[in-house]
């Protein structure tokens, strides 16, 4: 009877063993690729927000000299803007406002382009990133 009983329990003794295989081989797998995953997009969040600060902060420079009305203007967008990407929480994937903050990154960015009358456009290609005027 026990002879029988191994043969006829060999598949489901099979099938558990290589369902826990294939489920820690998948995990491995899986936590592999999230960490290419979350690498790819990260730089290519801060490639963004790293652009758009480099540009903030060279608008601010030569900007500061001017006094009239419509430069004072300008200049308190940019503090806005530069303010707003320095506060950004870089180091927290988990904090939960996070598409939130960086579509009003996004939006001002594109509403100091617009004060500084420049028509611009920040991609990400797979060969780099770009931001053209």
């Amino acid at each position: 009877a026990d002879l029988f009983d191994g043969i006829v329990m060999a598949e489901q003794r099979f099938h558990g063993e290589g369902f826990q295989e294939g489920l820690a081989e998948g995990s491995h797998a899986g936590m592999a690729e999230g960490r290419r995953h979350g690498a790819l997009h990260g730089a290519r969040l801060g490639s963004e927000i790293g652009s758009c600060l480099g540009f903030a902060l060279t608008w601010r420079c030569l900007l500061q000299k001017c006094t009239d009305e419509k430069s004072s203007k300008r200049i308190k967008a940019l503090d806005s803007l530069i303010g707003m990407i320095q506060k950004f929480p870089y180091e927290d994937p988990t904090y939960d406002k996070l598409q939130e903050d960086l579509e009003k990154i996004r939006g001002k960015f594109k509403q100091v382009c617009s004060m500084l009358n420049i028509q611009c456009d920040f991609r990400i290609g797979a060969e780099r990133s770009s931001l053209t005027f």
